[in-house]
């Protein structure tokens, strides 16, 4: 069994098992009443990680003791790294500082990436989620989209970029495997902003995660003014490749390569793809709180946001705006962490290789 099933199984037990321990926790919780929490967020406010975090912090100021406000703040560059950098700094142990992680800052820590000044193993998980991508196009270019990329390879596609080392590196190797020329303008904050530049008609081909899609994206595909091409697709409890159970309708990559000339679905271009895909975007973005933190005070949160979790309302609010996708607190987080922060050796040899041929990044 994977450790993507075992902690999965887990997560779907955990709030009994909160329901177990809450008196126990809830004698030890901590009173936030009167504080400010600040959740920062290493990235711009225009994409999805600024809406998963706006999307949770009333809900978790509510569940808290005392009932704390919750602050989300952005601290973007460097491709995430910089508020990475900065969390890792952070000694205030209270529960008023708190950071959120997305793929984009789990890939330059599994790639070796020499901006990463953070250790994942430093900090305390309290909440994770999964998420998932949906790539599209403008119309012109949907039109000529059959469900294989096989008439589009004569396209000179461009695409705003926050790094081939970020999250993107799942988009971009897509993308190559199914013959398509994608030339990236790297440097953008967030995806939101490479959306931007796909609406202002500065690149033709783009891709959000669930939320930034749900909240940006689709608006445009009911316009007529983007097309669906492809998501990367689920894990069902095998780690097989199926559908995003959010946009079950759309075809995943999975689906599209193996209808287009000379892409294969085995092999070391697939076995990374698929490999960088699952420490992405089944767990996707998670909230930490730093190093030194008291047991009491991650307890107070982990309460919290299984409280959250357990509302009755949770599954019906939370597919509208992020999606429907797991979610996990406490050990099942940490469980979800590790699956996120660890890619067979030889998936990282075949990313760091393409990268230096592709794009001249070298990783030391």
């Amino acid at each position: 069994m994977s450790t993507f099933t075992k902690y999965t199984r887990r997560a779907m037990c955990g709030i009994a098992a909160a329901v177990v321990l809450g008196s126990a926790v809830s004698a030890q919780a901590t009173d936030m009443a009167g504080k400010t929490v600040e959740w920062t967020i290493p990235f711009s406010e225009k994409g999805g990680s600024a809406k998963w975090a706006n999307f949770f912090a009333p809900l978790v100021s509510e569940a808290l003791p005392g009932q704390p406000t919750v602050v989300v703040k952005f601290m973007p560059g460097a491709g995430s790294t910089k508020g990475a950098n900065w969390f890792q700094k952070q000694k205030n142990g209270d529960g008023t500082v708190m950071f959120g992680s997305s793929g984009s800052t789990q890939f330059p820590y599994l790639l070796g990436d020499p901006r990463v000044r953070y250790e994942y193993k430093d900090w305390n998980p309290v909440m994770a989620t999964g998420t998932g991508g949906v790539a599209y196009l403008p119309p012109d270019l949907g039109a000529k989209f059959d469900g294989s990329a096989n008439n589009l390879k004569d396209v000179n596609f461009i695409y705003g970029s926050q790094g081939a080392t970020r999250l993107d590196l799942v988009p971009l190797l897509a993308w190559k495997m199914l013959g398509l020329k994608v030339e990236p303008v790297f440097g953008v904050k967030g995806r939101g902003d490479g959306r931007l530049m796909f609406e202002r008609g500065e690149a033709n081909i783009d891709y959000q995660t669930s939320s930034g899609y749900l909240k940006g994206v689709v608006s445009l595909v009911e316009a007529g003014k983007a097309v669906p091409m492809m998501t990367w697709g689920s894990l069902d409890a095998d780690g097989n490749i199926v559908r995003d159970p959010t946009f079950p309708d759309v075809a995943t990559f999975k689906e599209v390569c193996e209808k287009t000339d000379g892409c294969e679905t085995k092999g070391e271009a697939w076995d990374a793809w698929k490999a960088f895909f699952t420490a992405g975007f089944p767990v996707q973005k998670i909230a930490f709180l730093p190093k030194g933190t008291p047991q009491e005070v991650i307890d107070t949160f982990v309460e919290a946001f299984g409280k959250v979790k357990a509302r009755d309302d949770f599954a019906t609010i939370s597919a509208k705006r992020l999606g429907k996708y797991p979610m996990f607190v406490g050990k099942d987080a940490q469980a979800a962490l590790d699956q996120a922060t660890s890619v067979p050796d030889s998936a990282k040899a075949y990313v760091v290789n393409w990268l230096k041929e592709d794009y001249g990044v070298e990783l030391k």
